[in-house]
This record gives C-alpha cells, sequence and structure tokens, in this order.
C-alpha cells in the first residue's frame, strides 16, 4: 500500500509539474510603465516593469485564450488579443498589456478574430520596440467552438 501511495504521489507531483500554467489577461495586465526616450527612434516609448509573479513565468510554457489577429499582410506578424480586431489596442480601446506577439512552430489556419486557446513559452520583451511586451514563443494553438 505504501509504495503505490508513493507512486501516485510522484505521478501527480510530476504532471503538476510539467503542466503549462494558465494564464488570463487580468494577470498580464499587472504590470506598470514609464516612459523611456530611445535615441533610435527618436522618441520616447512606454518601458515595461513587469511584476514579480510574471517574470517568474519567464521561459515556462503558458497557455492563454484571446482573439487571433493576422495583421501581417506578409504573414510574418501574429497577435493574441484580449479583445476583437474592432476594439483592440490598436484602435485605442486598451494598453500594450492586452495584446502578445505570437511566433508558432507551425501556423495553424486561424482567421482574424478566431477565438484560439495559444500554448508557449513566455518571453517578456522589455527593450525591444519592435516587438510586444509579452511574446509567445514555439506556440501551438487550438480554435475555440
Amino acid at each position: 500500500m505504501k509504495n503505490k501511495l508513493m507512486s501516485l504521489l510522484l505521478l501527480l507531483a510530476s504532471t503538476y509539474t510539467f503542466a503549462q500554467v494558465e494564464l488570463t489577461w487580468k494577470d498580464l495586465a499587472d504590470i506598470t510603465y514609464t516612459e523611456k526616450y530611445y535615441p533610435d527612434y527618436g522618441s520616447n516609448f512606454l518601458y515595461p516593469d513587469f511584476s514579480k509573479s510574471i517574470e517568474e513565468l519567464q521561459g515556462k510554457e503558458v497557455s492563454i485564450v484571446g482573439y487571433f489577429l493576422d495583421i501581417d499582410p506578409s504573414g510574418n506578424l501574429f497577435i493574441l488579443s484580449k479583445n476583437p480586431m474592432a476594439s483592440c489596442f490598436f484602435c485605442g480601446a486598451s494598453g500594450p498589456e492586452t495584446a502578445m506577439e505570437i511566433q508558432f512552430k507551425n501556423k495553424p489556419n486561424f482567421k482574424t478574430d478566431d477565438i484560439v486557446v495559444i500554448t508557449g513559452k513566455l518571453k517578456l520583451n522589455k527593450d525591444d520596440v519592435e516587438h510586444f511586451n509579452y511574446i509567445l514563443t514555439e506556440s501551438t494553438g487550438l480554435k475555440m467552438k
């Protein structure tokens, strides 16, 4: 009986250890910004200060539900948004914490405003203004019905 209990505990612990973290948009909103001047662009940009709880997820596999946005005609930039295209932060309805850059392993056949679950490794970006603050690398996706 003791061996069976120990085996069950090890199985549960290993499942918990390797499962991805389910993020919410509320989690990602735990961020503050300060303006920082970037001489290469001759302009100020919002410099993110991530919360400790988000920083602890750097490099970990996470999942999040949102709206898929395919805004790049060349097919090289994919975004997951808290809001559909008509009210995403590009339209002034919210801040940069409501969108993530998605780097797919193999891009699924999603259309703009499909509601999807994206799983990938979380990368926090503070300095590269040509990319989003939140990036999911090695991502896979699943369309919600």
